[in-house]
């Protein structure tokens, strides 16, 4: 997986890490608390897209986006399949004790008897069953060890009765409360606090569900539309106004990751992150407000009062802004990601009929803030090297001999043998010679895409 990652301007002695590559710096007053990002009143320019080696070597102190690569490293996650609950779930943590030490006694009661009368150890524990529920003969006649065990045996049947009852009980209530919403258990920590469970807070829900991570939802609306989605998916909600005392607290706040303040009132979405910041101050929180003038003032405060903190302001409509813009820019783009008030996108191009890519190194097809070619998709260019489809059909877009296959080694080519199980090199030297058949991801802003598209959807036209 890759994903690009805001990194903060290294501090003196420090070696930034230039992760794959540099995608974007961001503007000068990224790191002014009282500033605006990219605001035409600070004076800034906003980021600078696709920057060049020279200009993020002469970039001191502004943050930058660099592209990283993320692989999981450790055990298998488990797979979670829907269960029958286990049966420890049914009764309390004291009564399974109380029950484990009657078990114990009457364990111990039975091995007594069979020591003392030297009798069969099945016939042993059947005799102490018996006394422990007062249904075998008295031992009148019996030695006295005996009508000791007798006695003791009677004194624990006496103490079964009450536990067997409330075991009967809790259990009852378990089965009743089994479609009611849980409650967060005791020794819960670094979990996230999700306060809202309206349309945007159930999605997040769900989506936080489906990366295994624990959440404990607060709403004050037992009819909320999010309420149905946790008592299915078994989520932990505290009921009740999140601005009363002990509400946060209950959702263990205290011993949380993250507070995700998603409701529809900008008010208590803020009140209820400075009360999570007084009750602790490095718990990282999202905090969602509708008014742009308000969120303003909120984000410069917020800067202003933790100037080491890592705050940042971003607008919902133009977070989702990339989606709408990619799919209508056509299948080859990948996805986007926002820079500030600027959009970068990642498309999937052939190089061939791309004059600007098409002969040249991935050096000299590098256009500082236009595209730059990221990856390789070796996958492809075998299935055009051969001539054929992914269905084994003949490939007629690709030019040159389809029966000639590239050649690997020689210099500014790739081998296969340095491409990842996705078919893709990251890597990519600045030597390697782009060719026709080439298929590259390469990151570019809408106006740098929207060149390369122009140049070749005229170069069709005029043949």
């Amino acid at each position: 997986m890759l994903r690009a990652v805001e990194r903060r301007p290294p501090r003196p002695g420090e070696v930034a890490d230039p992760g794959l590559c540099t995608l974007a710096l961001l503007s000068a007053t990224s790191n002014d608390p009282g500033g605006s990002e990219g605001s035409e009143d600070s004076g800034d320019q906003g980021p600078q897209m696709l920057p060049d080696a020279d200009a993020v070597a002469a970039a001191t102190g502004r943050g930058t986006v660099v592209l990283e690569q993320v692989s999981y490293s450790g055990p298998p996650l488990p797979v979670v399949r829907a269960q029958v609950p286990p049966l420890a779930s049914l009764f309390s943590r004291r009564l399974r004790w109380s029950l484990a030490g009657l078990a114990a006694a009457v364990v111990a009661l039975a091995v007594t008897l069979t020591l003392v009368t030297k009798d069969n150890p099945l016939h042993a524990t059947y005799v102490t069953l018996l006394d422990l529920f007062s249904i075998n003969d008295p031992a009148h006649n019996a030695s006295r060890s005996e009508q000791i065990l007798q006695l003791l045996s009677g004194i624990v049947g006496l103490l079964m009765l009450p536990v067997m009852v409330a075991a009967v009980l809790e259990a009852l209530g378990t089965f009743r409360t089994a479609s009611a919403l849980r409650k967060p258990p005791r020794g819960l920590s670094g979990h996230l606090v999700l306060l809202g469970l309206g349309k945007i807070g159930t999605r997040v829900l769900t989506r936080l569900h489906e990366l295994h991570i624990p959440v404990v939802c607060v709403e004050a609306d037992p009819e909320a539309r999010g309420m149905a989605t946790a008592r299915r998916l078994g989520v932990p909600v505290v009921l009740g106004d999140v601005t009363q005392e002990g509400v946060l607290e209950a959702a263990k706040i205290q011993r949380a990751d993250a507070l995700l303040a998603l409701t529809s009132a900008d008010t208590t979405n803020l009140e209820a992150v400075l009360y999570a910041r007084s009750v602790r101050s490095d718990l990282r929180v999202v905090l969602r407000l509708y008014d742009d003038d308000f969120a303003t003032a909120v984000y410069r405060t917020l800067r202003a009062a933790h100037p080491d903190a890592l705050t940042r302001s971003r607008s919902v409509s133009h977070l989702a802004a990339p989606a709408f813009a990619g799919a209508m820019m056509g299948r080859q783009i990948l996805g986007a990601i926002p820079v500030e008030r600027r959009v970068l996108v990642f498309a999937a191009l052939t190089v061939g009929g791309h004059p600007q890519l098409e002969g040249r190194t991935v050096g000299e097809a590098f256009r500082a803030g236009a595209w730059r070619v990221l990856a390789l998709d070796t996958a492809a260019t075998a299935v055009r090297a051969s001539g054929t489809g992914g269905d084994g059909s003949r490939d007629g877009n690709g030019p040159g001999n389809p029966g000639t296959p590239r050649t690997f080694g020689t210099p500014g080519t790739l081998g296969p043998a340095e491409a990842g199980p996705s078919g893709l090199i990251w890597d990519l030297p600045d030597t390697y010679v782009l060719r026709s058949e080439d298929r590259v991801v390469l990151g570019a802003t809408r106006r740098g895409l929207a060149e390369l598209l122009r140049r070749r959807g005229r170069e069709r036209t005029g043949a």
